[in-house]
C-alpha cells in the first residue's frame, strides 16, 4: 500500500530521503525522483511536491485510466516516468493541464490539482490533492534575460509567490548579501525602497535604479532597524543565518522575512529543523533553489 508520495528535486534524492528518515518515514521504493512511502504524509521541506492521499488503481485500457480519473476530479498533472507513450494517450483523453509559466507578480494557481503516473502499464497511481499548486513543483516564471545581473531573483519570485505576498510601493526592504544585485533588482522592479547591504558592488545597471541605496557594511553587523521587509541570500553557515534571523524577529523589526539558507557539504538538517520551529515561519525548497532551502516568516497580525 503506497499512503503518500514525495518528489525529490532534482540530484537532491538522498537528502529528501535523510529527511524523511529523520521524521519516521518509510521509502518503499521510488518511482524516478518520487519516493512512495506506506506511512501518512509527513511535512518535508525537501520534497518539490507530497501526494497526500494517492491510491493504486488498476487500469484495463488506455479509456479506462482516463475514466477512472475523470470520475474523481477534472484537473490531474502527470509525471512521466515509465510507459511514456501511454502515459501521453491518457492524458490526452484528459482536459489539458500545462505547467504555465506566470508573469511576476502573479498569484500562484488557485485550482484544484491532482497528480498521477503509471508504475506498470495496468497499474496507476494517483493523488487527488498534492501539497503544491504547479506540476510537479514547477514553479516557473516568463522570464528577464536582459535586466537582472543574475538568475537569483528568480528563487526571490518564487519565495514571494508562494508566500502570497511581494513588496509593493512604499515599502522599505533590506537585501542582505546583495551583489552582484539580482534580488535588489526584482525588489526595486517592483517600486519598493532598497537598501542592498554587502561590501562588493551592486550592477551599475542596478546601482541606477530609483529607489536603490548601497551600504558597504556587513549583515551580520547590522542592528535590527524597522522595516517591512528582510530579504537574505547571503552566503553563510546554517547557524549564523539563524542567530540573525532569530535576533530580527525577537527585535520586532521586520514585517517579512525571506531568506535563502545554503548548505556546503553535508546538509544540515539540525539546523533546517531550527528554522521550521521558528513560529509564523515556512521552510521549502523552491524549484529555483540548489542544494538550499528558501525561509519565509510573516510577522503576526496584532490583534
Amino acid at each position: 500500500m503506497i499512503a503518500s508520495a514525495y518528489l525529490a528535486p532534482e540530484g537532491l534524492e538522498d537528502t529528501l530521503a535523510e529527511e524523511l528518515a529523520r521524521r519516521g518515514v518509510t521509502i518503499s521504493a521510488w518511482h524516478g525522483r518520487l519516493a512512495l512511502s506506506p506511512e501518512p504524509p509527513a511535512a518535508s521541506a525537501w520534497a518539490l511536491d507530497v501526494w497526500t492521499a494517492p491510491r493504486e488503481i488498476e487500469i484495463a485500457s488506455v479509456k479506462s485510466a482516463a475514466d477512472a480519473l475523470r470520475a474523481v476530479q477534472r484537473n490531474w498533472s502527470a509525471y512521466p516516468v515509465l510507459h511514456h507513450r501511454r502515459m501521453a494517450l491518457i492524458a490526452d483523453r484528459l482536459p489539458p493541464v500545462k505547467a504555465r509559466a506566470l508573469q511576476f507578480p502573479e498569484a500562484a494557481p488557485a485550482g484544484h490539482l491532482g497528480a498521477w503516473t503509471l508504475l506498470a502499464p495496468d497499474r496507476m497511481l494517483a493523488s487527488p490533492t498534492k501539497s503544491s499548486p504547479f506540476v510537479n513543483g514547477e514553479c516557473l516564471f516568463l522570464e528577464d534575460h536582459f535586466n537582472p545581473p543574475s538568475r537569483a531573483y528568480l528563487k526571490m519570485w518564487e519565495a514571494c509567490t508562494r508566500l502570497g505576498a511581494w513588496p509593493k510601493p512604499g515599502d522599505m526592504c533590506l537585501d542582505l548579501g546583495a551583489s552582484p544585485g539580482g534580488w535588489t533588482w526584482a525588489i526595486a522592479d517592483l517600486g519598493a525602497t532598497v537598501t542592498a547591504i554587502d561590501k562588493a558592488d551592486l550592477h551599475p545597471r542596478v546601482a541606477a535604479m530609483p529607489g536603490v541605496t548601497l551600504r558597504r557594511e556587513s549583515a551580520f553587523a547590522l542592528q535590527p532597524e524597522k522595516i517591512d521587509w528582510l530579504f537574505s541570500d547571503i552566503i553563510a553557515y546554517p547557524e549564523r543565518l539563524l542567530a540573525l534571523v532569530k535576533a530580527w524577529i525577537a527585535a520586532a523589526a521586520p514585517g517579512r522575512i525571506v531568506c535563502t539558507i545554503k548548505f556546503q557539504g553535508a546538509t544540515d538538517h539540525e539546523a533546517a529543523d531550527a528554522f521550521a520551529a521558528i513560529e509564523g515561519g515556512r521552510l521549502m525548497h523552491l524549484y529555483h533553489n540548489k542544494h538550499e532551502l528558501t525561509f519565509v516568516w510573516s510577522k503576526p497580525e496584532e490583534p
